[in-house]
């Protein structure tokens, strides 16, 4: 078959394949372009999910006839010059106008602000209809209408006008953190009006709007240099998690993007303080040369590639284990009203109780349930316990990190031990549960793992070294970490073109698979250019080790033992979570515990 050139409307339906993938795709596009153009308004409506109606208005710079002419063309755009190496615009490629063209009913209608009157310009199809004179207020108004009616195939594998709808405010969402100075307004026949009013300078408060008010008292800030690259924006407390990575944002010089790398820094900060299938609250922000990252890997926009991927990963994992370690350890403010929440239904009228009743045999650390009473039965295991003291001096411990006899106590002192389990301590301000296994399992870790970095561990030969065949390529990246390697306990040596030779694996692990161990590395070191995977093995033997050597549930503790424990939690970094993330205390303000009584 011979060989012939595309028509233009072909390889315009070709193009928006790429570009536009549903009305959410549309609907970025219109709205960087609004954000290149200086807004600071844009409302944005939809219908249908997007499929019958959208249209994105702002008040920026607006466009001429010339202009217009030419921004339904491909390839044509103000944005950038000769060169991919200095883009600081969301957009450059000069593709979204034509290609939501070729494939929808297309509008846009366009006034300058030194001009008297605007004109407008449709295409419809790919065909573009004749410019006209206009009645516009200063800014544009880019109206979309029917998409996909030009390729109907693409209709049948949208989703359905509520995930497309629920798409689109995702998309708003993330657009309206990066600019806080721009007023957002999301409305449509097929949702309920969103509306973010401008914050100006003021990230957090913006943030509050999207991610809710929790976020703003369970926030750290973050702020990092490393190199030419900054990193900045607010990481949620570990106890303040979700059930999805939904509310994470990244963003790469206002670009917001989802990036693998990203993520994967992110989840690799919280590891061991979150628990299995939740996520954390995280909003970065990184600034950078443009010529150090490449934003022209995906039509679409959404991925980024960094020159110096290791870099970056390091450094948001290192800022974010920094504030976690500086100010993670406090409990998430929404504990105390799940606490309340819990406590409501336990008193019942006319003495009714819950048709399942507590029992130990089903509760592996016995939780306190306020339906079991006050009567003279449960209160008889403390006859054999003598009065704590009220006075929260510091005591000894195995650690020498106590605080100081004048400081303020976060936990404050220990008043009473509940079901062997269960710590209260009465604060200036409130009371604080700690679970007493979950709060030393944690303490026995941090020290565990301090002890991991603070010199070589131990590492035991093997009497017969173990070869492991992996690509050549894999040997040379393993060998260029070979110290790092000896450091955590791992000897290997290169054994011929493609293999490697294991002579000594680190004590802690015992009998370790080292095949498997060694092509783990491998596979981490290829994508990461890092060999976290063995501390992180290393540091998961720590927890379990930690976690059997902890104090255990069920145990009685003496006053100064459990005052010893809330100074230890207080000095020690990620105490507000025990190793498999479960929080280790919850705090009540006094505030709190009046409402429980009707008393405000």
């Amino acid at each position: 078959m011979a060989i012939r050139q595309l028509s233009e409307t072909l390889i315009n339906q070709i193009a928006a394949g790429e570009v536009i993938e549903r009305p959410a795709s549309a609907a970025k596009e219109l709205i960087e372009n609004a954000l290149d153009a200086g807004a600071t308004r844009i409302e944005i409506a939809t219908s249908g999910g997007g499929k019958a109606l959208l249209r994105v208005s702002d008040n920026g710079s607006g466009m001429d006839a010339a202009d217009l002419e030419l921004a339904v063309r491909r390839h044509c755009t103000s944005k950038i010059s000769e060169t991919l190496e200095d883009i600081r615009t969301l957009g450059f490629r000069g593709e979204a106008l034509p290609s939501i063209g070729s494939v929808a009913r297309l509008s846009i209608a366009s006034r300058r602000r030194d001009s008297t009157g605007g004109h407008e310009i449709a295409v419809a199809g790919g065909k573009i209809a004749h410019m006209r004179p206009a009645a516009a207020n200063p800014g544009t108004i880019v109206e979309v209408r029917d998409l996909f009616f030009a390729t109907p195939a693409r209709l049948k594998f949208l989703k359905t006008e509520k995930a497309e709808a629920g798409a689109i405010t995702e998309i708003v969402k993330r657009m309206a953190i990066a600019f806080p100075a721009v007023r957002f307004v999301l409305s449509g026949s097929d949702r309920t009006t969103l509306e973010f009013p401008a914050t100006g300078d003021d990230h957090l408060a913006r943030m509050a709007q999207v991610l809710g008010k929790e976020f703003r008292d369970n926030a750290i800030a973050l702020d990092a240099v490393r190199e030419e690259i900054a990193l900045t924006g607010f990481a949620g407390v570990p106890t303040f998690n979700r059930g999805n990575s939904a509310h994470q944002y990244a963003f790469v010089n206002g670009r917001p993007v989802q990036d693998k790398l990203i993520l994967s820094a992110i989840r690799g900060a919280y590891a061991e303080t979150i628990p299995s299938g939740r996520y954390p609250v995280a909003v970065l922000a990184i600034t950078l040369d443009p010529a150090l990252v490449d934003v022209n890997v995906h039509p679409a926009k959404s991925d980024v590639r960094f020159r110096d991927p290791s870099l970056v990963r390091g450094l948001i994992v290192g800022a974010i284990r920094e504030a976690l370690a500086r100010d993670g350890s406090r409990a998430a403010t929404t504990g105390a009203s799940d606490m309340l929440r819990s406590f409501r239904p336990g008193f019942q009228p006319n003495n009714q109780r819950p048709q399942t009743a507590w029992s130990a045999e089903t509760s592996p650390s016995q939780p306190y349930q306020p339906t079991t009473g006050f009567g003279e039965r449960p209160q008889a295991s403390f006859d054999g316990l003598s009065m704590p003291t009220a006075r929260a001096e510091p005591q000894f411990s195995p650690q020498p990190a106590v605080a100081e006899p004048n400081t303020r106590y976060p936990l404050g002192a220990a008043r009473a031990q509940i079901h062997a389990n269960y710590i209260v301590a009465q604060t200036e301000d409130g009371l604080v549960i700690v679970d007493q296994h979950a709060a030393h399992e944690r303490l026995v870790f941090e020290a565990m793992r301090k002890a991991l970095h603070s010199k070589r561990l131990a590492s035991q030969v093997l009497l017969i070294p173990e070869i492991v065949d992996i690509p050549e390529e894999d040997c040379d990246r393993l060998m260029q970490h070979a110290a790092e390697l000896s450091e955590l306990g791992l000897a290997i040596e290169r054994f011929g073109p493609g293999a490697i030779a294991v002579r000594e694996t680190p004590a802690m692990l015992g009998e370790v698979d080292a095949h498997g161990l060694i092509r783990q590395l491998a596979d981490e070191i290829a994508e990461w250019d890092t060999a976290s995977g063995l501390s992180a093995k290393l540091e998961y033997v720590a927890a379990t080790m930690a976690c059997h050597g902890s104090v255990r549930s069920g145990r009685r503790l003496r006053p100064e033992e459990m005052n010893a424990l809330l100074r230890e939690m207080e000095v020690t970094p990620g105490s507000g979570q025990c190793n498999h993330g479960r929080p280790t205390y919850i705090e009540l303000k006094l505030s709190d515990i009046e409402r429980l009584f009707g008393r405000s």
